[in-house]
């Protein structure tokens, strides 16, 4: 089929694992990079090996028109660039969170479908062999019917008023910075229809929320989900049974996970030995799409990052009323 073209817009370090993830899949490579600072955008190809680079985002995109448009700016702009890629037909995978509201997200799906271009958030987590492992136990029945599902990502976020964690410019907030993590991976492995959802959240000092607690009732599952950017929490979820339990260390990037059986003893212990760079899942998931003609992976579908996008406007919502001013 000849070698897959992406095409980078955005210079940043998360950038950088991508390339090296593309560099590790047979007949795919990463033809140009593009920033708002040209200057920035040659030293990013330099340092990965890209051949060309752009100082303009339109520019890149007219002229290479890239098989699929890899975006790794700040949130803040990943609606803009997305839509820019739509419009020429261009297919998109975009960091998360993609979107930093519900109407960005209808936006950009109603022109992706009537365009007919691909488009997938980069959550990359759902790929992972640990993530698949879980799900499998569950599909087993090995824990039973989960009936309480515990998650919490929690570290101190480096302090300043201007960086991506804090700065509301950049779209920043615990939310969309690791809640994204919580609330899809959750509802990605229970896979259950949500009956109720109560919302709490932190405002920080620039505006930005800082800590999440979110408390839903599925079909069959009771789920607590707590995020912060100021306090570092125990990484990990927590999925109880009748039969047993799992306990995954760290879900958004982990390696591993446990079985533990009714009684707390340990059963099955898993670990991932052969991944090299996470990313590589979602990249073959993209190009796997995108060559079958789909608009939407199976994995990632439009559904779930529009529902996770009604989430934060929920948390906005929350953070904005009177009480909290």
């Amino acid at each position: 089929m000849g070698t897959f073209r992406y095409a980078v817009l955005g210079a940043a370090k998360i950038g950088a694992k991508f390339c090296q993830a593309a560099a590790l899949i047979e007949g795919c490579e990463v033809c140009a990079v593009a920033s708002k600072s040209l200057e920035r955008a040659i030293q990013f190809a330099e340092n990965n090996s890209i051949q060309k680079a752009y100082g303009s985002y339109e520019e890149l995109l007219d002229k290479e028109h890239p098989d699929c448009a890899y975006i790794a700016v700040t949130p803040h702009d990943h609606y803009r660039l997305a839509m820019m890629c739509v419009e020429r037909g261009i297919p998109v995978l975009c960091e998360k969170a993609m979107f930093q509201n519900s109407a960005e997200a209808e936006s950009l799906y109603a022109a992706a479908k009537e365009q007919g271009v691909f488009v997938m958030e980069a959550m990359w987590s759902r790929f992972l062999p640990a993530t698949k492992q879980v799900k499998t136990w569950l599909s087993e029945d090995r824990i039973g019917l989960p009936e309480i599902s515990q998650m919490s990502i929690g570290f101190a976020a480096p302090p300043g008023a201007e960086n991506r964690y804090f700065n509301p410019q950049a779209g920043g907030g615990a939310a969309r910075d690791i809640t994204v993590y919580a609330y899809e991976l959750t509802t990605y492995i229970l896979d259950q229809k949500i009956k109720r959802m109560a919302v709490s959240a932190v405002r920080g000092e620039t505006g930005v929320d800082i800590n999440n607690h979110i408390s839903i009732d599925f079909e069959y599952t009771l789920a607590d989900l707590a995020t912060s950017f100021v306090t570092k929490m125990e990484s990990r979820m927590v999925l109880y049974g009748r039969k047993g339990k799992i306990i995954w260390p760290g879900p958004h990037h982990s390696s591993e996970c446990f079985l533990y059986d009714g009684t707390g003893n340990l059963v099955e212990h898993f670990i991932d030995r052969e991944t090299k760079n996470g990313f590589v899942y979602e990249l073959e998931e993209t190009i796997r799409c995108i060559r079958a003609g789909l608009l939407e992976s199976p994995v990632v579908p439009w559904k779930d990052t529009l529902e996770c996008s009604r989430l934060f406007d929920r948390i906005d919502s929350y953070c904005n009323s009177p009480t909290m001013r």
